[in-house]
């Protein structure tokens, strides 16, 4: 499934509030808030100029003093996408995500990191029976 646009999560206010607001999980080798949308942020339809969001939205984060450098951190942060990516039909459309790396991130080898993220959605959001 593509990671669209409209998907990022950008807004300092929209990732604030997922921080204030939301829960934290720790996956060992990056930590996963979450909250779900507030409800004047879920359209109900579309209307002029008015981009709809189709699924959940997520910020990744990697700083310099837990990640390193330029190269390193953007590396932290395209496999924190792609394993959103890869895990996003399990999350529920109306949920925002910050995803922030840890030291250990570039150390493992990404499977590793999807089984991780795998796991914490699993948790996070189980399939209803």
């Amino acid at each position: 499934m593509r990671f669209r646009a409209e998907q990022h999560l950008r807004r300092q206010a929209d990732i604030r509030h997922v921080r204030e607001a939301g829960r934290r999980y720790d996956c060992g080798c990056l930590t996963v808030w979450w909250v779900e949308r507030r409800p004047a942020e879920v359209p109900s339809g579309a209307s002029a100029g008015v981009k709809t969001v189709q699924g959940p939205r997520v910020a990744v984060i990697a700083s310099r003093a837990a990640v390193g450098s330029a190269v390193q951190r953007n590396r932290a942060k395209r496999r924190m996408r792609e394993a959103f990516r890869h895990h996003q039909q399990g999350i529920p459309a109306a949920i925002d995500l910050l995803m922030i790396a840890r030291a250990s991130l570039n150390r493992l080898e990404y499977r590793e990191i999807e089984r991780k993220f795998g796991a914490a959605c699993a948790a996070l959001f189980p399939p209803h029976a």
